[in-house]
């Protein structure tokens, strides 16, 4: 009874700390799929719907791509006030930077090259395209902001503020989505860009302001850590940023790959349709990853952690399942998303292909947490550069033929790809796993 108990405890300790963080991922979800919703019930849905699943998130996301592994950076390495300064002047001079890039490909004619040139979208979305990424300009400084003070929130036990964060930006989604559905007659795809611009921003404010706290009563007391040199950082963020960057570039890859197979415009505005509602299922295993990061260096956490990423893996996997198999789907892709009739089937098949995503999410969380935590992470890019190469392959294989349907071609190309990704981080993470392991066999986690 007692060895109950204490499991029950440890396990608690794992929830307490994740589903902040999973409500937190899966509210970042649903911002596509209302987001989408919206845009579907507004005038020339399939324009608005290709506009920002084919060009405009797309785009923005691999210009912010280097700031996402802040959240992970900051979790680690955000020990005290020392370490917590130099990690902030890192995230300001990297955030201006890449806001000049955007800046560059929004409002110069570098944007004709990269859309029309590189990307191949088309020509009906072009133009819309422009206006979207330049009213989305703060969107790649607030992420690196607060992904950066939520790391800290991790860090020093505040992980509840991390979802309360992205209730905020949710709210924000909704205000500018329900004005923009109200006066009627602005185009989707600005609602779309200004939703997401605007939340983003909110969320850093309420990061900013909320991390004061934490950073006067817990991160300047804190005992200094081990000295944080840029060598050090630099040898650990690189490969974190190569990363998210690698994850990210088959974004706009997808899109110039799916512009030029059969029925580009309709795949282009289910992309982002079929997408959102995957990654909402993912959310929940993308949030384990932090996780393993804050935990795994207490002695005894592994066994507990490894049981509860099974747990998480056979239900969310059920879950998909059960939405493909089940009316679900068509309900959720005809009265949620709001898609037209003709794209409904389309969307409801594609959904099959993704069933690998969530389960792999999970695992993927687990490995990457575990190589996280010996700070050797060069396994982690290797990893992104198999899953590019292998929807390279994919999707350039449908691109030649040019039989198939680009939506479908996609979600089984990126399918492969994260399988592919999870055998590599797995055999990269072993090692670490295993002495993780020896040093847990006879320990129990002492949760207080």
């Amino acid at each position: 009874m007692m060895g109950f108990l204490q499991i029950s405890k440890q396990q608690k300790r794992i929830i307490k700390t994740w589903y902040p963080l999973a409500a937190s991922w899966l509210l970042m979800g649903i911002e596509m799929p209302v987001i989408t919703a919206v845009m579907a019930r507004l005038a020339n849905p399939e324009i608005s719907l290709a506009t920002h699943g084919g060009i405009v998130f797309p785009l923005a996301l691999i210009i912010e791509a280097p700031v996402i592994m802040l959240l992970s950076a900051s979790t680690a390495l955000s020990k005290d006030w020392d370490s917590y300064r130099k990690i902030y002047r890192f995230m300001m001079v990297l955030a201006a930077s890449l806001t000049l890039i955007h800046i560059l490909i929004a409002f110069t004619p570098l944007y004709d090259w990269v859309v029309v040139s590189l990307l191949g979208v088309p020509e009906e979305i072009v133009d819309s395209g422009r206006i979207g990424l330049r009213i989305m300009l703060p969107w790649t400084w607030a992420i690196a902001y607060r992904r950066f003070q939520q790391g800290v929130m991790i860090r020093f036990g505040h992980s509840h503020l991390v979802g309360v964060g992205t209730m905020v930006r949710l709210t924000t989604d909704v205000i500018v989505l329900g004005t923009g559905l109200l006066i009627g007659n602005i185009p989707g795809y600005i609602i779309g860009a200004a939703s997401q611009g605007f939340s983003t921003l909110a969320e850093a404010i309420y990061s900013g302001i909320m991390v004061r706290p934490i950073i006067k009563y817990q991160v300047k007391p804190a005992p200094k850590a081990e000295t944080l040199t840029w060598k050090t950082f630099y040898a650990f963020y690189i490969p974190l940023a190569l990363t998210s960057f690698l994850s990210l570039v088959w974004q706009p890859i997808g899109s110039a790959a799916l512009s030029r197979m059969p029925r580009a415009l309709e795949s282009l505005a289910v992309w982002s349709v079929v997408s959102g509602l995957i990654f909402m299922l993912r959310s929940l295993g993308l949030a384990f990853n932090e996780v393993v990061v804050a935990m795994l260096d207490q002695p005894g956490s592994s066994k507990q952690l490894r049981k509860f990423s099974t747990f998480l893996a056979t239900s969310i996997s059920g879950l998909h399942l059960l939405i493909a198999a089940t009316p679900l789907a068509f309900l959720w892709f005809t009265y949620v998303s709001g898609l037209p009739p003709e794209l409904v089937e389309l969307a409801r098949i594609g959904f099959w292909f993704g069933l690998p995503m969530p389960a792999l999410s999970v695992l993927q969380s687990w490995y990457q947490g575990a190589i996280l935590y010996s700070r050797k992470t060069r396994g982690i890019p290797e990893s992104m550069a198999i899953f590019l190469i292998t929807v390279l392959i994919i999707l350039g294989g449908g691109v030649v033929l040019g039989k198939f349907i680009g939506l479908y071609v996609g979600l089984i190309g990126f399918s492969i790809a994260n399988f592919t990704q999870t055998i590599w981080l797995w055999v990269r993470g072993r090692p670490i796993m295993k002495r993780v392991a020896i040093r847990d066999e006879d320990v129990v986690w002492n949760v207080v």
